[in-house]
């Protein structure tokens, strides 16, 4: 039993540093890509790597072959991914309770997370539920999306990410040297939890606005140069937020190693969203404010 719960973190492990080893040399690839000759912009190789990692507003002006364009979905799907999330992470949530107060077997399948930390796993499941509860909502009626894309590749990716992470929450197992720190951790970790949630719903409500009358109702889909709150200092505030509600999870957690690499994958994960949507706006906007940074204030 020991051993198949070593295995099974010790994969989990591999494979969230494998998805940030992937961002990190994505991110490489795509600034030494924008400095090719435009000859070796358009090799094969190198559209195919841009269709890959571009998606809605940032695709729009990428120069594909229209076998290429068969892959491509609705940006509006995102939702389904949140969908997924609050369903599955929340089903987890529910057998894990069942567990605990009502002493009922966990399902075969999940029994190999039985040494978990109770308090830890029920906290991480339940933000983790809420964050995708957040989202899925945001999504339904709140963000106003137009008709761009995503590649199949990246759809499919996003489903089958959410149900890891959530398997990452049930697995979260704790270290001996946070018993004293650990419900330290549990309350800092909520607490940035919450702020950088606000941060991201504003955020998100700002980019609607941008869409949107007084009165609500859809007046364009044309992009807009974002202003206001988080987006005075970056381009894309709601990233920073994505990285720092990761960062609450890590910090909740104890601080263990899993988490760290999920963190770790989703910052770069997100900064090369966010870098992708900065040069989109300074090459639309000839007044895009130069002071701005990608998504961490004065950093990056």
């Amino acid at each position: 039993m020991v051993w198949s719960q070593l295995v099974s973190f010790s994969i989990i492990d591999v494979l969230w540093a494998f998805l940030a080893t992937c961002f990190i040399v994505a991110c490489g690839l795509y600034k030494v890509s924008s400095h090719l000759p435009k000859k070796c912009q358009k090799l094969d190789g190198v559209v195919i790597f841009q269709d890959l990692i571009r998606y809605g507003k940032t695709k729009q002006n990428l120069k594909r072959d229209d076998w290429l364009r068969v892959f491509d979905v609705p940006k509006r799907w995102f939702w389904q991914f949140y969908a997924v999330s609050v369903c599955w992470s929340g089903s987890l949530l529910f057998f894990y309770l069942n567990s605990i107060f009502l002493h009922h077997p966990l399902p075969s399948w999940l029994t190999w997370s039985s040494s978990v930390l109770i308090m830890t796993t029920l906290l991480l499941l339940l933000l983790l539920w809420l964050h995708s509860l957040r989202r899925l909502l945001e999504c339904c009626f709140v963000s106003i999306f137009s008709d761009g894309v995503i590649h199949v590749v990246h759809y499919l990716f996003g489903l089958v990410y959410y149900i890891v992470l959530g398997l990452t929450a049930l697995c979260s197992e704790h270290m001996s040297f946070f018993n004293e720190l650990l419900n330290w951790c549990h309350i800092l970790g909520c607490a940035l939890f919450i702020l950088t949630s606000l941060l991201q719903h504003q955020s998100m409500v700002l980019l609607a606005k941008l869409r949107s009358g007084k009165s609500g109702n859809v007046e364009t889909m044309v992009h807009k140069m974002p202003t206001g709150g988080g987006f005075e200092l970056v381009s894309c505030p709601h990233y920073f937020a994505e990285v720092l509600i990761y960062t609450s999870l890590w910090v909740a957690s104890g601080g263990l190693f899993t988490w760290g690499l999920v963190s770790l994958y989703v910052f770069f994960n997100q900064a090369l969203a966010a870098q992708l949507c900065h040069d989109f706006y300074k090459c639309k906007f000839e007044s895009y404010p130069r002071q701005r940074k990608a998504f961490i204030p004065f950093v990056l």
